[in-house]
């Protein structure tokens, strides 16, 4: 698998909730327990701007857009992942130069539901609000872990408002 597979490829953002049958993909990230959330956008600065360069030096390329994959949902700390999706799993840990190991991981298999937040990372919160209360009126059921891929690649010069993040939760299976 050299490219992310359906879901996560979706050209055109996703205006409503969708829901799909997500495959299992292999992942290189950093993983923090109860990280302070004040605490996040440095965390994520530095581990996404490093983290492409330690794997191009062992011959990874990712496969999609960096993402950040919590456990729980997060109050004033975290249970996080952060990294990029890989086509192989990683065997061997890598250092980051902030010290952070890189370990492999994956995104579960399952059912997902998943819309698009276009727009600066401000309105997430917004967002994820929506987007959770419009998953419980569909008597779809959420389970952790939830996660969300920065599609359009943050950077300095980049205008906040034409921002995508993609916003995926593992759903509840169904009975067949």
């Amino acid at each position: 698998m050299s490219s992310m597979p359906p879901p996560y490829d979706a050209a055109e953002p996703a205006t409503r909730c969708q829901v799909a049958q997500a495959p299992e993909v292999y992942t290189a990230v950093v993983a923090r327990r109860d990280f302070p959330m004040h605490e996040m956008a440095s965390l994520m600065d530095g581990t996404f701007s490093s983290l492409g360069a330690a794997l191009a030096e062992v011959g990874i390329s990712p496969i999609g857009p960096a993402f950040a994959l919590h456990r729980r949902a997060p109050v004033s700390t975290a249970d996080l992942e952060m990294g990029f999706p890989i086509a192989a799993p990683l065997t061997e840990p890598l250092a980051l130069p902030s010290g952070f190991e890189v370990t492999g991981s994956v995104l579960p298999a399952g059912r997902v539901a998943w819309t698009s937040h276009i727009g600066g990372y401000g309105g997430l919160a917004e967002k994820w609000g929506a987007f959770t209360e419009g998953i419980g009126e569909s008597e779809e059921q959420m389970v952790y872990p939830f996660w969300e891929f920065y599609v359009t690649p943050p950077s300095p010069d980049v205008n906040p408002a034409t921002l995508r993040t993609d916003l995926f939760s593992l759903l509840e299976p169904r009975e067949a």
